[in-house]
């Protein structure tokens, strides 16, 4: 794997690459980042059945273990909980080497976004080592809400009717949460969009073309009012042709 960008192009070890995908918030103390992670075929498309196993290069495991390796906590949609049957995510020893380097707790909750659909015996709330962090809103069914705490979860009300992201990433932050990795879905990514919550976007497109009805990064009932600005904060090429693309939001460290 190469750096084309910042300048000079060099090669990147794994310590080089650990520094670009850390999340700056010892920078920035009194405010959290959130950077969402996904990979993309060369022509747009996020899945191939379904699922996004199928595009992801070695490359991409690598920057995509990165991404919850030095998070705080993972954040997912529960559609996407469901879909890749998400468990909690059990460190191996160089992800615990990494964790414990950089002073952080010894394994990451998921925080599962959900308007109270989410089953109670999901593997996101049942198969983990550390309790889920269930987000949802005021409106969520009673019964559901304790169904979750009974397997285990904790229960994050944010907003009245539909979940209040913003809300809910102020609380995680508050509790300690500031390191947040969104890894999906599209609907997830489009709301955070919406509302002005994504401070990088880590983008690695594969050396693949799927065409067909594949999905895309973020969709949205409506588009946005105006177009999101992000600056390309680093660019990686691996030998098989995958490009590892950091765009940062332009004002996220103003």
């Amino acid at each position: 794997m190469h750096q084309v960008w910042p300048l000079p192009a060099r090669p990147v070890d794994d310590a080089a690459l650990e520094a670009l995908y850390r999340y700056p918030v010892d920078e920035a103390p009194a405010r959290r980042w959130v950077a969402v992670n996904f990979v993309s075929s060369l022509d747009g498309g996020i899945e191939i059945e379904g699922r996004s196993r199928g595009l992801s290069t070695p490359a991409d495991r690598r920057v995509f273990a990165l991404g919850h390796d030095l998070a705080d906590v993972v954040l997912l949609g529960s559609g996407t909980a469901l879909a890749e049957a998400y468990p909690g995510l059990r460190p191996d020893a160089t992800a615990a080497d990494r964790r414990h380097r950089h002073g952080l707790a010894e394994v990451p909750p998921l925080a599962v976004v959900t308007s109270g659909s989410l089953p109670a015996d999901a593997a996101s709330i049942v198969d983990v080592a550390v309790p889920t962090i269930v987000v949802t809103s005021a409106a969520a069914p009673e019964g559901q809400q304790e169904a979750w705490r009974a397997a285990g979860a904790r229960v994050l009300l944010a907003g009245d009717g539909a979940v209040d992201l913003a809300a809910a990433l102020q609380a995680l932050a508050d509790d300690g949460y500031r390191r947040i990795d969104c890894e999906g879905g599209p609907g997830l990514v489009g709301t955070l969009l919406h509302a002005d919550l994504v401070d990088e976007m880590r983008l690695t497109i594969a050396p693949l073309a799927v065409a067909g009805r594949a999905g895309r990064v973020a969709t949205s009932a409506d588009p946005l009012e105006a177009p999101r600005g992000f600056a390309v904060a680093s660019l990686l090429v691996d030998d098989d042709g995958s490009l590892l693309i950091r765009y940062v939001r332009r004002d996220a460290l103003e």
